[in-house]
């Protein structure tokens, strides 16, 4: 299995959030891991949020960075091109969506041309019910 991490399943494992437990199992049996560089942005500003708003100290913050440096470092990471951008502004089957999910849902279609077998790991259920109008299979189940 090929999943796509959107950042909201990356973040609640990365912050221990409540429904995040399947993630940690989804991410290690998955034959490749693709994150876009939007979701390791995202990722970072979570922490820099939590700093700024005393949610987070900062050895809490640097033992977050480190998990995910150390989990990314083996993950497929997708720049964005002018093709992810073009597909993000066109419209999507599950209309209205925000901008973020729609470069997300953008990427993970361009995944899916090279590797037709890849899923969405999510736990937000805009891109979750978005994924599956377009053929996705989404995890967790």
């Amino acid at each position: 299995m090929n999943v796509y991490a959107e950042s909201s399943a990356l973040l609640a494992w990365l912050f221990g959030e409540p429904g995040a437990s399947a993630v940690p199992r989804i991410l290690e049996n998955s034959d490749a891991v693709i994150v876009s560089e939007l979701t390791l942005l995202e990722c970072e500003r979570a922490v820099i949020r939590g700093l700024g708003l005393k949610e987070l100290n900062r050895a809490e913050a640097e033992r977050i960075r480190a998990r995910l440096r150390e989990a990314s470092e083996i993950w497929n990471v997708w720049r964005f091109s002018r093709d992810i951008l073009q597909r993000a502004a066109q419209p999507f089957p599950s209309e209205p969506l925000r901008t973020l999910d729609a470069l997300h849902l953008a990427w993970a279609l361009a995944v899916r041309s090279e590797l037709p077998s890849v899923a969405i790991l999510s736990l937000d259920e805009r891109i979750r019910n978005a994924a599956r109008p377009l053929g996705f299979q989404v995890y967790p189940g």
